[in-house]
């Protein structure tokens, strides 16, 4: 290892273990500058809210393995006073154009130009088109999420006139492929650096000017093409449903790496969990499903290479989460809210994440604020969701 690259702490009572995992991020060779963000939590190798920029190199679980995990935000022309009169036909499109749950697919698969891309580029890549294809257009389990609700703009911005509008919000990645690309890439990044070990070697990284590094980069972008898709799939679906067209979208990932420049120098910026927040750049960062998210413009801060949070983050785990609360306690929340629940499983329970207004405050001079988005209707995973019968 060599001497440790500097990296900015944003956030207040972080994990001390994921402040951890970015020392030892800073210390690998190939480092140069890294920052970690408000909603930062413990992850493999990079920590969740950990943004790192390297030299010459990608690291796949610096990526995620939810590659191109995003967000899409559609606002309907529909002031939020009449959410009451469309609620049911909200709540029949949730329950009808969209898909949760580990290995969920469809029967017949959706059609989208990302299908005909070149995807024997990789074997491993190639292997995955079928089930990409027939996944295409569903979302995975654990905190992905399709919800309307009430999206308030403070002032007249993203084209819209000022005031109170039902948005359509969704959040999820690039499903089973996206994962297995995951796997399959950073167990090749461990084998060419056993001199890492454990636990370090799950920062294991690709030369980006060999042919690993090349391939990993190709299938990373064509998994955020990917998940772009189903984004595209299933708005066009729900709204469609409801028949609606969006009069404004916002959408971004924030699992992936992008090829940018410190100064001079060229690097691969990997945000883990990290919104972009370049000069001007709209992304969404959500709350829980009963908290709200926002619409934030970046304000390009170099300290944070140019990032911001992705969301509240979590304060506590799953597994803690399903211990300590039940469903009784996740409905007395909701209702009082006014917030109703198709499905989710109780470890997404709100109390299980940090205070969104907490981590919005610390994060200041990162992003401006431009709107504000409070659910109504949410659906998630069921609980307990495993691979089941495939849907028309």
């Amino acid at each position: 290892m060599t001497k440790k690259a500097k990296y900015t702490i944003w956030g207040k009572d972080l994990d001390p273990a994921a402040i951890s995992q970015m020392d030892d991020a800073m210390r690998l060779p190939v480092s140069v500058k890294g920052a970690l963000m408000p909603d930062a939590h413990v992850g493999y190798g990079l920590p969740i809210g950990g943004v790192l920029a390297v030299k010459d190199a990608v690291i796949p679980y610096a990526v995620g393995v939810d590659i191109a995990c995003r967000m899409k935000l559609s606002v309907l022309p529909i002031p939020f006073m009449e959410y009451e009169t469309h609620k049911q036909i909200f709540r029949q499109a949730l329950e009808t154009q969209t898909q949760f749950g580990v290995g969920e697919e469809f029967k017949r698969p959706r059609q989208h130009r990302v299908m005909d891309e070149d995807w024997a580029f990789s074997h491993v890549v190639k292997s995955l088109k079928d089930k990409a294809h027939k996944q295409l257009g569903t979302s995975g389990s654990g905190n992905h999420f399709a919800e309307f609700g009430k999206l308030t703009l403070l002032q007249d911005d993203i084209g819209l006139k000022s005031g109170e509008y039902i948005a359509f919000l969704t959040h999820s990645g690039s499903r089973g492929s996206g994962a297995k690309i995951a796997d399959h890439y950073s167990s090749l990044a461990k084998r060419l650096h056993p001199e890492l070990g454990k636990p370090l070697n799950n920062l294991a990284w690709l030369d980006i000017q060999k042919q690993e590094g090349i391939e990993y980069f190709k299938a990373m972008e064509l998994m955020g093409r990917y998940a772009s898709a189903n984004h595209e799939i299933i708005h066009d679906a729900v709204l469609g449903f409801i028949g609606e067209k969006a009069i404004a979208t916002i959408e971004n990932h924030h699992n992936f790496a992008w090829k940018e420049k410190i100064g001079l120098q060229e690097v691969m910026v990997h945000r883990k969990g990290a919104t972009p927040a370049g000069i001007g750049i709209l992304g969404v960062i959500p709350g829980s499903m009963a908290d709200p998210g926002f619409i934030v413009r970046g304000l390009g801060n170099d300290e944070s290479l140019r990032s911001a949070a992705h969301g509240a983050g979590r304060r506590m785990s799953r597994s803690a989460a399903m211990k300590q609360y039940n469903f009784k306690d996740l409905q007395c929340i909701l209702q009082k809210k006014g917030i109703i629940l198709i499905s989710a499983g109780i470890d997404e329970i709100p109390m299980a994440y940090k205070n969104i207004e907490d981590v919005m405050d610390q994060q200041k001079g990162l992003v401006d604020i431009v709107a504000k988005f409070e659910p109504k209707l949410v659906k998630m995973a069921p609980p307990g969701r495993r691979k089941r019968r495939k849907k028309n």
